[in-house]
């Protein structure tokens, strides 16, 4: 045993782990706050894009759950929402493995001062805990706003023109892919991204978030 795993075990002995949910010692979720959490569906969203699934309500616990993984420092939380994501990709209808039986997942983009603020890419995490195949090729340009109290017509005009694919690290050409994203509200940024992805060549068969905005009225 080395002196990393004793420090951990020592750690957690002093300072045992707390649900991100509702403070229970214990866990880093319990059981009764990833019953939240259950198999995709499907949610309805404004404009044009690929279907979305999602997988908890952006309230109660699934809300608490994602802002304390992504604005409460709780990272350690990637390896409980990439288990849910890793479940989840075979119950997509429609989505498949490629040829070799990789599933491909592209994170959504975040602004780049709340990613630095974050200290790194949450999705990304998630993607990786997964054990799917990950390309986090897409990034917002300069100018893109935070997008708390905007309505529909004003994210796609907040996200116009300003996803982008990085040359670098994409999937082969042709490759089915699920872009992966943590809320979805009104479905902007789905559709930008998705956008993208198609001009360039991938086919996005599904967008599957962590928790959908109660204004999307999940159904199915």
């Amino acid at each position: 045993m080395g002196a990393g795993t004793l420090d951990h075990m020592l750690i957690n002995l002093l300072f045992p782990p707390r649900c991100a949910g509702c403070r229970a010692e214990g866990a880093l979720c319990c059981p009764r706050c990833l019953g939240a959490f259950g198999p995709p569906r499907s949610v309805r969203v404004s404009g044009k894009g690929p279907p979305v699934f999602t997988l908890a309500d952006y309230a109660g616990v699934g809300r608490e759950l994602v802002l304390a993984f992504k604005e409460r420092g709780r990272r350690e939380l990637a390896a409980v929402f990439g288990a849910l994501v890793a479940a989840a990709l075979p119950r997509l209808p429609g989505v498949r493995p490629d040829e070799f039986g990789k599933w491909w997942l592209v994170p959504a983009p975040s602004r780049r001062t709340a990613s630095r603020r974050r200290g790194g890419s949450h999705l990304v995490g998630t993607a990786r805990a997964s054990g799917a195949s990950v390309a986090p090729v897409l990034h917002f340009l300069p100018g893109v706003r935070d997008s708390v109290g905007l309505d529909a017509a004003a994210r796609r005009a907040n996200l116009s023109g300003r996803v982008r694919l990085r040359p670098s690290g994409l999937p082969p050409p042709g490759t089915a892919v699920v872009l992966l994203d943590d809320v979805v509200t009104t479905g902007a940024t789905a559709e930008a991204c998705g956008a993208v992805l198609k001009a360039a060549g991938f086919r996005v068969t599904a967008v599957l978030t962590l928790t959908a905005a109660r204004s999307t009225h999940p159904h199915g």
